[in-house]
């Protein structure tokens, strides 16, 4: 890396060094990329554009003279091992030093050489930002596990939460490393977990309404719903079952039973279907799809009523990351219960 004395100057050597060949293989020079550019020394530049090194050095004072560039913004000094064993301070010039000797000494080289540098300074710059973004994301990650375990320990330890609270704190911390693997997932492109089965049948809308009447019957009767439970808005929830059985070109949209699954829990406490018991209802339909497929599952009703709350509460923004979550859960759930 760069080096910096109490003077504040930068030294460049060593960064990483770069080999730069010409097309017809009659220049070859090893430059070095750090401080996100390229340096070269007054006799690499010499070998570069096949000039003297007096003639070199005189391009430099009148760019320097001129104003062109200012002295101290691309030239710096590295204490350099010669030949003889004596250390010696050598100067090096960044790319914007190189580019303007290129245009005064042999403006085709210093094109070719330019064109070079910008493609090797970007693949620099986006290989950083990508290693920078991961490590960012990863320590990121990390510290919202270890909050996540200290929030969900302490609000337990106190007593401060309900049975369906700490339900929520079990079910994210209990897959907290479910969390961190789909973060990893390419954003652009639904995974499906190992095991993953395309779905035998359709849940088709009489089967749903029968269920729900049920349903609401017996929670009226228990004094758990009003006559508003279940009530449909329009033809929202034959929408819904609709999409998780659409096709494109032919194939299904959703692949598996899984994602098909995991996008009707979705939408249904979502996009509110119902003018009261969107949750609930999501809920019953859900397993109702779970066991019209054959998935065993081992999602208790705490753990249940946890995820539709996380999804009642997630950013429309998070829908593909909620998605992906359903999913492996049911696939986790499904493997231990069978395995």
């Amino acid at each position: 890396m760069i080096s910096e004395t109490s003077d504040g100057r930068v030294h460049p050597p060593g960064g990483e060094i770069i080999v730069y060949e010409d097309p017809d293989g009659s220049v070859r020079v090893e430059a070095r990329l750090d401080h996100e550019t390229v340096w070269l020394s007054l006799t690499q530049m010499s070998e570069l554009f096949q000039r003297d090194k007096s003639v070199v050095s005189r391009h430099l004072g009148n760019v320097f003279r001129s104003g062109e560039l200012e002295r101290e913004a691309v030239v710096a000094k590295n204490a350099t091992t010669a030949a003889d064993g004596k250390t010696y301070q050598v100067e090096f010039f960044n790319l914007d030093a190189i580019l303007s000797v290129g245009y005064r000494v042999n403006s085709k080289r210093g094109t070719q050489f330019r064109i070079w540098a910008t493609h090797v300074l970007r693949d620099h710059l986006v290989r950083g930002y990508t290693l920078n973004e991961r490590r960012l994301a990863e320590r990121g990650l990390q510290e919202a596990r270890d909050t996540l375990e200290l929030l969900a320990s302490t609000l337990q330890n106190q007593a401060v939460v309900d049975v369906t609270g700490q339900a929520v704190l079990e079910l994210i911390r209990g897959y907290a490393d479910t969390w961190r693997l789909l973060l990893e997932y390419d954003e652009d492109r639904l995974v499906s977990p190992p095991g993953a089965r395309p779905a035998i049948g359709i849940l088709d809308l009489g089967t749903a309404v029968a269920a729900i009447t049920e349903f609401k019957r017996e929670l009226i009767a228990q004094n758990q719903a009003s006559a508003l439970f279940g009530n449909p808005r329009g033809e929202a929830l034959d929408g819904i079952l609709g999409n998780i059985e659409q096709t494109m070109f032919g194939e299904p949209l959703y692949r598996s039973r899984e994602e098909k699954a995991a996008h009707l829990l979705y939408f249904l406490v979502k996009d509110h279907p119902f003018t009261d018991g969107n949750k609930r209802i999501g809920s019953l339909l859900f397993l109702l799809y779970l066991k019209q497929e054959g998935i065993a599952h081992r999602l208790n009703p705490q753990a249940l009523t946890a995820l539709t709350l996380l999804i009642a509460e997630s950013a429309p923004s998070t829908k593909d990351l909620m998605i992906r979550l359903i999913i492996n859960l049911i696939a986790e759930s499904e493997t231990k219960t069978t395995g």
